[in-house]
């Protein structure tokens, strides 16, 4: 299941593949719950990154609770991870709240 709001792509087990790993340019990836407060304080800060980079880098969140095999496979241990991907590949990892500068710099570095 792939859904859509507003500039950021909601992802699963069947769609990671064709939203992440195969997407043009680097894809920033928040692998969430809806059960966590970090996550959810996380969210607005996505949001705007969401809209600072839209046309040219790929916003997608992960609901671990449904996503449970990308969840496994990426070894999602503690949440929200943000994971940036480029080319199919993991190029930076973000445990915990930080603060929206923090995910700016890595696309920045990788645009």
């Amino acid at each position: 299941m792939t859904t859509t709001t507003a500039k950021i792509v909601h992802a699963g087990d069947a769609t990671f593949q064709q939203e992440v790993l195969k997407a043009s340019g680097p894809v920033l990836v928040d692998f969430w719950a809806e059960w966590c407060g970090p996550c959810r304080m996380l969210g607005p800060i996505i949001e705007k990154v969401a809209e600072k980079y839209v046309g040219r880098a790929k916003v997608v969140k992960v609901n671990t609770d449904e996503a449970t095999a990308i969840a496994a496979k990426y070894g999602i241990m503690s949440i929200p991870t943000v994971m940036v991907f480029k080319n199919g590949e993991v190029v930076h990892q973000m445990v915990g709240l930080q603060p929206a500068n923090n995910y700016a710099a890595i696309l920045d570095r990788l645009l």
